[in-house]
């Protein structure tokens, strides 16, 4: 694949124009690191944006240049005002050094894509904003994200991706260093910090309001659930979505959410073009709404291919996953996770957390549990998770050491997020970012085929690796 940015620097250094900036970017504090800092750790002040932009006008037509824009998204007005904060243990970041991965999290109460990159010890929370993002999909180089009524897939361009990282460390030499800076291990921030994935826009697909919940790629086709159609479904260009399965007791596809169906996994019975799944659900109900009546504990666990009820009885279940030749679930509404023993319907639980666990991904020995706080609401109310007092409800993300059963490391949102749906490992990637509101980045960035390199100018070629 052919990638490359037909405009220089324009696409990467943007001008401030009226976007606010914040007085100061002062570096994180390793226990709590603040998401108003600068990924690269400068304190720059304003005034020494006014003296760098005064030497670049003249050459470029700059006016205030936007250090580092892509590589933090903490710059607007209404971030500055409430700041979305957070705080982690040390050892969180050590694992995603360690494995050289990053975490992408959706949180729809908040309307954002949050990605927890390793920063120098710390996690630097990275922010894109979209209309209640709910499911995540990873598949290779492609990223889908379920919006409020719309599906939008992401490809990672990598050749962006080092131009990008190319033009922050060229700017970044002719900065001045603050006394106050820390050094980062191997002496240069800028490289240490180099953005290693980008992933840009490729197309949207409008679902209308579905309340759609997870997502998966199998194969070339990306499954989602409709929860407000009480269905798994597919996509079509020419329709809102294609319904491939619904539960047996649901009896007709109507915007009722009858038993809220949330989650689902690819089950080992699945063969090429005939996949088959596991899903969770709220309630064994086809009546609109009816799975309210009995969340506290009647939720459920279906297999597709015999559209049975493989277990019953579950508080607000959610996540179903294949790991270690075993069926996990998270038992939200009692913020455990467990295996289940589909043979004999029976939920295991082996760890326990301080939140509404929902969204889950595995790597290596480790699970990375999604924790809601739960809102005071008609939704989570009577369940055992909401009986617990505020103050030992958490939101955040939970490492697990799968075999012992033990938390090993968490990040706490303090303010700002208090809702979490879906965990997505991104693998072989510590430092990505999704680009969906750099217009100009967007405008001068194009991925072509193989085929038409030849036909390009050498000075544009980004080869992708």
């Amino acid at each position: 694949m052919l990638q490359l940015a037909t405009s220089g620097l324009n696409g990467i250094w943007r001008c401030l124009g009226k976007t606010s900036f914040p007085r100061s970017i002062t570096p994180s504090q390793p226990s709590q690191p603040k998401e108003s800092a600068s990924l690269l750790e400068w304190s720059i002040r304003v005034d020494n944006f006014r003296r760098l932009a005064s030497s670049c006008r003249s050459k470029n037509s700059f006016s205030y240049l936007r250090i580092a824009y892509l590589m933090t998204s903490e710059t607007t007005a209404s971030d500055i005002d409430q700041p979305l904060t957070s705080q982690h243990t040390s050892s969180f970041a050590e694992i995603l050094e360690q494995f050289g991965i990053s975490i992408a999290v959706t949180t729809y109460q908040a309307g954002k894509l949050v990605l927890l990159r390793a920063n120098d010890g710390t996690i630097n929370t990275h922010f894109r904003s979209f209309s209640k993002p709910m499911g995540l999909a990873m598949g290779g180089c492609r990223l889908a994200i379920g919006t409020t009524v719309e599906i939008w897939e992401f490809h990672n361009a990598p050749g962006v991706a080092r131009r990008i990282a190319n033009a922050v460390e060229t700017r970044s030499e002719s900065l001045p260093r603050p006394s106050t800076e820390a050094p980062s291990k191997d002496g240069n921030n800028s490289r240490q910090h180099r953005l290693d994935a980008c992933y840009l826009p490729r197309g949207s697909h409008t679902t209308g309001d579905i309340q759609i919940h997870e997502m998966t790629w199998v194969e070339n086709d990306l499954w989602f659930i409709n929860t407000r159609f009480s269905c798994l479904c597919t996509r079509d260009v020419r329709y809102s979505f294609v319904p491939r399965w619904r539960p047996s007791f649901v009896t007709a596809i109507a915007p009722e959410d009858r038993c809220h169906l949330n989650g689902f996994c690819l089950a080992p019975t699945s063969r090429p073009g005939q996949p088959h799944f596991f899903v969770t659900a709220l309630g064994e109900s086809d009546a609109p709404g009816g799975w309210r009546a009995n969340k506290r504990n009647g939720g459920l666990l279906l297999e597709t291919s015999s559209n049975e009820v493989l277990l019953r009885g579950l508080s607000m279940p959610h996540s179903p996953r294949l790991f270690a030749d075993q069926l996990w679930v998270l038992e939200s509404g009692t913020g455990t996770i467990g295996r289940v023993d589909p043979s004999v319907g029976r939920y295991e639980p082996i760890a326990s957390m301080p939140g509404f666990t929902r969204g889950i991904d595995f790597f290596g020995r480790y699970a990375f549990i999604g924790l809601s706080q739960v809102r005071e609401s008609a939704v989570f109310s009577g369940i055992p998770i909401a009986e617990r007092p505020l103050s030992e409800r958490a939101c955040g993300v939970w490492v697990i050491d799968m075999p012992t059963g033990q938390t090993v490391a968490w990040l706490k949102f303090d303010q700002g997020v208090q809702e979490i749906f879906a965990i997505n490992v991104m693998a072989n990637s510590r430092c990505p970012d999704v680009i969906n509101d750099d217009h100009e980045l967007i405008a001068d960035s194009f991925i072509l085929p193989d085929e038409s390199l030849s036909s390009v100018p050498d000075d544009l070629r980004v080869v992708a690796s």
